[in-house]
Parts: C-alpha cells; sequence; structure tokens
C-alpha cells in the first residue's frame, strides 16, 4: 500500500501543471510590469493626434 503511494503519478502531474500555470503567471505580470509603462506612452496620446469623428 505505502509503495503504491510512491509510484502513483497522478498528484505529481497535478502539482507539474500548477507549477507551470503558476510560472506563466508569473512571466505574464513580469511582462506586464516591465511594459506597461511603455505600452501606455505609446497609445495613451493617441486621442490628441486623432479628433472624433464628425457626428452623423
Amino acid at each position: 500500500m505505502i509503495s503504491q503511494f510512491f509510484y502513483e503519478e497522478e498528484g505529481q502531474t497535478l502539482v507539474e501543471y500548477g507549477l507551470l500555470i503558476s510560472l506563466l503567471a508569473l512571466v505574464v505580470l513580469g511582462a506586464v510590469a516591465l511594459f506597461g509603462t511603455r505600452m501606455k506612452g505609446m497609445w495613451g496620446n493617441n486621442g490628441e493626434k486623432y479628433p472624433d469623428p464628425p457626428p452623423q
């Protein structure tokens, strides 16, 4: 019974997926934190460049 516990792989797979998802989330959060202010500066002034379209 105890030896079967050590050879069972279902829990290991779940833990691996959890670690992979958490690592991916950290990478996405890091990219947003790093590039977020640059993107805001790059796309933030489009409203000044292009006026609102005329009403129809």
